[in-house]
């Protein structure tokens, strides 16, 4: 995972009310304008992002200009931003002021996504100094890019990932629009088959249209309605400081922002830890009055996750609520973007962006990255067109209060076929406010998130958001229709598709070969086009080496993910989580060891 440098000031990014600090990045650029006005929101976070320097350990070869060395100056880097380098030399080579061409190799996790690449820069030295490790002196040498690598990773190689991504995108996008139009002479063979074929390729091919053309709403600077942020945790001990202090941390003003953390009842060492990082940010100073916006709340008992969010909004004093889960991690400029759509009076419930944070840990989570990212810039962005996004994601989502207390209750209470509904909590609350309001999305807000990393853990969440997604679109497709007609039909085709597909495989990969002796070339060949769509899309937006993952993904979604929707089926009201202990959790590893017992007394086996 990447790792931020860490600042001395806790609260770095919060506007400071008396103006003793402005924020300021390493170059010296300031947070406000020449006239002493508030500096325009984009702006602010290109510098931002330009500045953020992020711990790094990896080797480096220097090339000075006046060094009569032509093998260059081995060194190792120690922290590395766009805009600049600290390396680590075991002689003093460098002078303040010299220049030198620096070579070197980004791994993957160091930077943001997209700057795992090959670095050939001119860079000079501003500044020397020496420290010791593990009993050695190091002398340390601090590079200023020539150029940032931004601008440089643009003209080298970002550049042309985009020609290629945007090229391939339209020959792919064509191809399949080819392939489609030969469906229609095969109708009288099969008219279902041919029918499903094309539908599921409009429907593929509009959403990427209608995600390309999205825009966020852009930041009005005088708009900083009143937030309350809403953290619900059970046994997130590892990551539960971090979810707190940058939900603390946002550029917002301090009056309209409050974070409530509400713990239920975690079994570990959860509470510890919020207590640890709430005292630590009420000791940063009285005058962003922490003591009065950050606060914390145990359940009296374990009453699951949608019981802390409405124990939660309860406690809010702010007319919006923003809902973050334990273990998600929000931009500084999150809630200043977030807060945007609200503008408009009907406007119910917001999303943002989740980004995956682990993406580099092994192939499942590269996976994931691919995935998430498709399914938030073009999926939500796409349904985002028309302001009736199906499901504001629980790592990252903002809706109006009162709104969620009028459906507390039926919310809290839920169940279907008898079975209480403990997950699918996001989309359950959207479909409640989308029946009488618009849900939009944010690309611009973001947070990233961690994913599972293990198989086992990985697939039975699937299998959970699968049973949520059945029951919840059973549950919109009642009102959905008097949502704009496009969007319905986009909507009822959205659930047809998915759940026909393993048939549809079924019927190419297997029933046609056997019976009828024919390679199913043309249904591979569609299969592959739409897992380009997948993979190019990624590659334009992030520019990313992980976009062939996308590829892999479809592979993996058709030989393994796919064959859930059946299971699925079946077990839609079950209300396991399966990840976790909960009390449902609880109940129905106890029935299966009853079963055990039982089975075993009945063979007469020892125990």
């Amino acid at each position: 995972m990447t790792v931020s440098r860490a600042d001395r000031r806790v609260l770095s990014h919060v506007p400071d009310p008396e103006q003793i600090r402005v924020q300021v990045d390493r170059r010296g650029m300031k947070d406000t304008a020449f006239d002493g006005s508030q500096a325009d929101p984009e702006y602010l976070d290109k510098i931002r992002m330009l500045s953020l320097r992020y711990m790094a350990d990896f080797d480096v070869l220097l090339f000075p200009r006046r060094l009569l060395k032509k093998s260059g100056v081995k060194g190792r880097a120690v922290d590395i931003s766009a805009t600049g380098i600290l390396i680590a030399l075991e002689e003093q080579h460098i002078a303040v002021g010299q220049m030198a061409e620096i070579h070197c190799t980004i791994p993957p996790g160091t930077m943001p996504e997209g700057f795992e690449l090959s670095v050939e820069l001119d860079g000079k030295a501003v500044r020397t100094f020496t420290r010791e490790k593990d009993g050695k002196e190091q002398h340390m040498v601090a590079f200023e890019f020539a150029r940032p690598l931004t601008e440089y990773f643009q003209r080298k190689r970002w550049g042309y990932a985009i020609y290629m991504s945007s090229g391939m995108l339209f020959i792919s996008s064509l191809f399949i629009m080819l392939m489609r139009a030969e469906s229609i002479i095969y109708f009288k063979y099969n008219i279902l088959l041919y029918l499903y074929s094309l539908i599921a390729a409009a429907f593929l091919l509009t959403r990427y249209l209608f995600g390309a053309l999205y825009r966020d709403v852009p930041v009005n600077p005088d708009y900083t309605p009143g937030v309350s942020i809403i953290i619900p945790c059970f046994n997130e001990e590892e990551w539960i400081h971090r979810t707190i202090l940058s939900c603390v941390n946002q550029n917002y003003p301090i009056d309209k922002l409050e974070v409530i953390v509400v713990d239920d009842r975690s079994t570990d060492k959860s509470v510890e830890q919020i207590e640890k990082v709430i005292g630590m940010i009420h000791s940063e100073a009285e005058r962003y009055m922490t003591r009065e916006r950050v606060k914390m709340h145990v359940l009296p008992q374990n009453g699951g996750k949608r019981e802390a969010l409405v124990q939660g909004v309860k406690m809010a004093k702010h007319d919006l609520v923003v809902f973050v889960d334990s273990d998600s991690f929000l931009e500084p400029t999150a809630i200043r973007h977030l807060v945007q759509p609200f503008q408009d009076p009907k406007m119910g419930g917001v999303a943002g962006r989740t980004d995956v944070e682990n993406k580099f840990t092994n192939s499942i989570t590269k996976l994931q990255t691919v995935r998430y990212y498709i399914a938030f810039r073009i999926m939500k962005a796409a349904e985002a067109w028309f302001d009736s996004v199906t499901c504001l994601s629980g790592p990252l989502s903002c809706y109006r209060k009162d709104l969620i207390l009028q459906h507390a209750d039926a919310w809290l209470t839920q169940k279907f076929l008898g079975q209480p509904a403990t997950f699918g909590d996001d989309r359950s609350m959207t479909n409640f406010i989308l029946q009488t309001h618009r849900t939009g999305y944010q690309d611009s807000a973001i947070c990233s998130t961690i994913v599972p990393s293990d198989l086992g853990v990985f697939l039975k969440q699937q299998m959970r958001w699968k049973r949520s997604w059945l029951r919840e679109s059973l549950r919109a497709s009642g009102f959905i229709w008097r949502k704009e007609p496009f969007m319905a039909l986009f909507f009822y085709i959205g659930v047809i598709v998915p759940i026909a597909a393993p048939i549809i495989v079924l019927y190419n990969l297997v029933y046609v070969p056997i019976v009828h002796h024919v390679f199913p070339r043309t249904f591979l060949m569609g299969l592959l086009m739409m897992a380009l769509l997948m993979s190019l899309a990624h590659l334009l937006f992030r520019r990313s080496k992980l976009w062939v993952f996308g590829i892999v993904f479809c592979v993996f979604y058709e030989l393994v993910l796919l064959w859930q929707m059946p299971v699925a089926w079946v077990t839609f009201w079950k209300s396991t989580w399966g990840t976790r202990e909960t009390p449902q959790d609880v109940e129905a590893r106890k029935r299966k060891e009853a079963r055990k017992q039982k089975t075993k007394k009945g063979i007469g086996l020892p125990f």
